[in-house]
């Protein structure tokens, strides 16, 4: 399951997966994201939030997941993978290569700070 909470206010998803990712929690995360996409155009930043990275419970699970990154990546400003996870640190490496976001890693502990670096850029 992925948890997917829009702050409106400030332009912020905050993605929290729950167990394996399914591609019905792609589909559901496109479901609230895209309307505000619509309306507003662009997100200041994606939060995924977790302290270990779960996974997929099938290949077409990644398949949509790639697919939803391919989808939104250009309507989003910066991502951070706010997570004690090794995943985390590729992410910001590796997938920049990929995406049009700015991706920052932050331990899991630092959640607000993550959301402080999507809304004024860099911190110390």
């Amino acid at each position: 399951m992925l948890k997917v909470d829009l702050d409106k206010a400030v332009g912020i998803a905050t993605l929290e997966p729950e167990g394996e990712l399914a591609e019905s929690d792609f589909s559901a995360a496109a479901g609230i994201i895209d309307p505000y996409l619509e309306q507003v155009g662009e997100l200041k930043g994606i939060i995924i939030h977790t302290k270990s990275f779960p996974g997929w419970s099938s290949f077409s699970s990644l398949i949509a997941h790639l697919k939803f990154v391919r989808e939104h990546h250009t309507k989003i400003s910066r991502v951070a993978f706010v997570t004690d996870s090794p995943i985390g640190n590729f992410a910001e490496h590796v997938a920049s290569h990929f995406v049009n976001a700015e991706i920052r890693n932050f331990d899991f502990c630092e959640l607000e700070t993550s959301k402080k670096w999507i809304l004024d850029g860099d911190i110390q």
